[in-house]
């Protein structure tokens, strides 16, 4: 499993620990080990931009997900090869933003909003109640499961 974190943002942000979490969430869900992500975090004006020109919405966002590949399940196919999942866009200042709101740290919040992009990269979306319901459960599963991970590991 292939996962790359650029930080362009000239914010301080744990790239290690991002890189490991994007591993740790696609391990979970049994995405093919040949597959390949890139985290990209950048600044509050570059994902305005980004958010302006794809999304065609005014002002920054705190994720942006841009799919490549389809991937499949380990198991269904031997001959899978490599993969590129897609890209997962995080902007440090929308995120600090956020996590001030939500009573937590920064890290946490964007470790919430990596694991929401790379769910956007694999297909989940909230558009309707019942997905919602499905995405978001599966984020707070994901994360409750990441935090007890590094608790044990320290």
């Amino acid at each position: 499993m292939s996962v790359a974190v650029n930080n362009e943002s000239g914010d301080q942000v744990d790239e290690i620990s991002l890189a490991r979490l994007a591993r740790f969430v696609l391990d979970e869900l049994e995405i093919n080990p040949l597959a390949e992500l890139s985290v990209m975090v950048v600044d509050q004006p570059t994902m305005t931009h980004l958010h302006e020109h794809f999304m065609d919405e005014s002002g920054p966002t705190d994720v942006l997900a841009f799919p490549m590949d389809e991937l499949r399940p380990v198991g269904d196919s031997d001959d899978v090869g490599e993969a590129l999942l897609g890209d997962v866009v995080l902007c440090p200042p929308v995120a600090a933003a956020q996590a001030k709101v939500a009573g937590h740290e920064t890290a946490d919040e964007l470790n919430l909003l990596c694991t929401h992009g790379i769910l956007h990269l694999l297909g989940y979306d909230h558009h309707s109640p019942d997905q919602e319901r499905e995405m978001f459960g599966l984020q707070a599963k994901l994360l409750s499961a990441w935090h007890s991970h590094e608790g044990a590991a320290q």
